[in-house]
């Protein structure tokens, strides 16, 4: 769709014009483009510690940051099945130098592709925070359809197409991007403007079995019963490889607010008990927060 990672890298200079950069950074602005537009385009893996899968640190949510964008998310009450459900999460890390202004205009340009027809839930907007330690990514965009067409098709969009290469690419430094089809997926289609969610990638180690896939699958599902404070969780494969970077299994915990997701704070019993029945298998860990701004209008 790393600064460090607990806030955002709005610093006050300008960022350069991509038409004015020298070949260097043109040959770098076409790399995280064929990032952004091609499915194909192979990741570059990362280890990561697995020591932050559900892992409690001290988390403080930083609301002045969330003033510098207009809030917006599409929220339908569409209820779906697991198989009419596609999850797509892009992870952006914003340049140093980016202007807060245009960063602005990227997420507020993101949301609007709210309206296209594919598209049954969308939200864009800064990270609380990113917990992982070897990526610093500082934006999300969260958005659902109802197959892998409707995703395709949503890609492929002009209007998507614009978006990316005018108000993206020139902020970007780098992109991750997981898809999955839920397993057991209840509740609305929408995330609820106010809401709070847990993005959780991992990264499991070569040549492991179906067995033991089925067990980390089966232990980010079972968070859902350890944690009360999640309202929905989704649960599920990548089938998107090309831009994950090695990573192959994706999570979202959705809860009602912020605090809910920080009661995840003294919880830290629980976490490593469901941390220690998966990190044997694991190779890397990437785990962002993220505050579901209220519902208004995207303007361009």
């Amino acid at each position: 769709m790393t600064v460090p990672s607990s806030r955002l890298p709005l610093s006050r200079q300008q960022s350069k014009d991509p038409t004015q950069s020298d070949p260097k950074n043109q040959s770098k602005s076409t790399t995280v483009e064929k990032k952004m537009l091609s499915v194909k385009t192979s990741g570059t893996a990362a280890a990561i510690s697995c020591s932050h899968f559900l892992s409690p640190r001290s988390f403080s949510p930083t609301a002045l940051i969330l003033r510098h964008f207009k809030p917006h998310s599409s929220h339908r009450s569409i209820k779906m099945s697991a198989e009419q459900i596609v999850e797509h999460v892009v992870l952006f890390k914003a340049k140093p130098d980016a202007d807060p202004s245009k960063l602005n205009a990227m997420i507020n340009n993101l949301n609007s592709l709210t309206s296209l027809n594919q598209v049954v839930h969308l939200s864009s907007g800064p990270l609380i925070r990113d917990r992982s330690s070897s990526f610093s990514f500082t934006h999300i965009l969260h958005s659902r359809y109802k197959s892998k067409s409707d995703l395709a098709d949503y890609s492929a969009h002009p209007s998507h197409v614009s978006v990316v290469k005018q108000y993206v690419l020139p902020m970007v430094d780098d992109i991750m991007a997981i898809d999955w089809v839920p397993t057991d997926f209840s509740g609305p289609s929408g995330v609820p403007p106010g809401s709070a969610m847990r993005v959780t990638f991992l990264k499991l180690k070569e040549n492991l079995g179906e067995n033991e896939k089925s067990q980390v699958l089966s232990a980010v599902g079972g968070i859902i019963e350890k944690f009360p404070g999640i309202q929905q969780l989704t649960v599920g494969e990548n089938f998107s490889p090309g831009r994950a970077k090695g990573f192959s299994i994706a999570s979202i915990a959705v809860f009602k607010g912020v605090e809910n997701l920080e009661a995840l704070e003294s919880q830290t019993e629980l976490a490593n008990e469901q941390k220690e029945k998966v990190k044997d298998f694991l190779d890397g860990v990437v785990v962002v927060d993220y505050a579901v701004l209220p519902t208004q209008s995207a303007s361009l």
